[in-house]
């Protein structure tokens, strides 16, 4: 136009046109790799401290007898506490009402075990007590959940 010739117009136009380089486009999955590390370690760390039933202070054995089948899902598991509060599963419940509970709970069992976790300050009369109300319930064992004791290291010699 304006006094420009076709061919004059394509070579202003060719002039103005953009090259572009070829790009590779690929995710980076570095950043993602290590956030997922991340999560890993802090599940591997708060995972243990998810406990069934109610926590206690568990009294130490050297030799405690290890018992796989407490941490199941549908185990039995009775807890007391130091001031005699008994817990079956996570719900509080009175001593009396733990017979008919438990026996609720395993009457459709093959398996009639039942465990007890006892914190170590708990009177040994309340925790017997408990055994008693459990024993009459129809259970077949009653197993009562330990710590092993830690060996004590001797001071660094200075």
């Amino acid at each position: 136009m304006f006094g420009r010739t076709p061919e004059r117009q394509e070579e202003t136009m060719a002039h103005f046109k953009v090259q572009s380089d070829a790009m590779i486009v690929s995710p980076n999955i570095i950043p993602m790799a290590d956030i997922m590390l991340v999560l890993l370690i802090i599940f591997m760390v708060v995972t243990p401290l998810f406990q069934p039933g109610e926590p206690v202070n568990l009294a130490e054995v050297a030799n405690p007898v290890d018992m796989p089948d407490a941490d199941k899902d549908d185990a039995v598991v009775v807890a007391i506490s130091s001031d005699g509060t008994v817990f079956l599963g996570n719900k509080k419940t009175a001593v009396d009402d733990i017979s008919s509970q438990v026996r609720d709970r395993i009457s459709n069992r093959l398996d009639k075990t039942v465990y007890i976790k006892s914190d170590a300050r708990t009177k040994y009369g309340d925790v017997v007590r408990l055994v008693d109300q459990v024993r009459t319930s129809g259970v077949d064992n009653v197993g009562l959940l330990t710590d092993k004791t830690q060996p004590r290291m001797p001071p660094p010699l200075v």
